[in-house]
């Protein structure tokens, strides 16, 4: 009996380390952010942002509500593939890549939603800060062959790009626009510890 309460403070801080949140790093070489939109109302171009400035991720498995996700993205990374079309997106016209270089995410609010989460934080672009609300999803952790923790995260959602003074475009004579306004995007991340 003097064993099992001598072990009890030991058990106790055991399961309080474990309820601790955990600071995991973004993993860039592994992770992609992704976006889609509308083009001549008939199809869609995907892109990707190449490059983050800072990225960190807290997770605290026992209570979402103490997740937080902090994410600024060069916006002057950004690929289409194409490399006319990618000189159009840092201009003046869209990003303005110079005057403003950062896209922001920063979370105030994770809840547990069905096998995922909400994740609702301030999206900044061109300095533009508006509200969004994306889908998550995050893994079991498995221990990597050299050491580390891994998890894949993934956030999904949809914003207006207008919103955030992404306006332009050309009409077209048959009706519609060249670009969409709704875009789509699609973090896939790999994180670790």
């Amino acid at each position: 009996m003097r064993k099992l309460l001598a072990a009890l403070p030991l058990l106790f801080l055991t399961v309080a380390a474990q309820a601790e949140p955990v600071e995991w790093t973004f993993d860039p070489v592994h992770s992609q952010i992704g976006f889609k939109v509308a083009h001549l109302v008939v199809s869609s171009v995907s892109g990707r942002f190449k490059e983050t400035q800072k990225a960190s991720v807290v997770i605290d498995d026992q209570n979402p509500a103490n997740d937080k996700i902090e994410i600024e993205i060069k916006a002057d990374s950004i690929s289409t593939d194409d490399a006319k079309r990618d000189e159009h997106l840092r201009s003046p016209e869209f990003f303005d890549t110079k005057k403003f270089p950062l896209i922001k995410f920063v979370s105030t609010k994770v809840v547990k939603a069905g096998k995922g989460f909400k994740v609702t934080g301030d999206l900044t672009i061109r300095d533009v800060t508006k509200p969004v609300t994306l889908t998550a999803t995050l893994s079991q952790a498995i221990k990597n062959p050299w050491g580390k923790q891994v998890r894949a995260a993934t956030l999904t959602g949809t914003i207006q790009r207008a919103d955030f003074g992404l306006k332009w475009n050309k009409a077209l004579e048959a009706g519609g626009v060249v670009v969409g306004d709704t875009v789509t995007f699609d973090i896939q991340a790999e994180i670790n510890k």
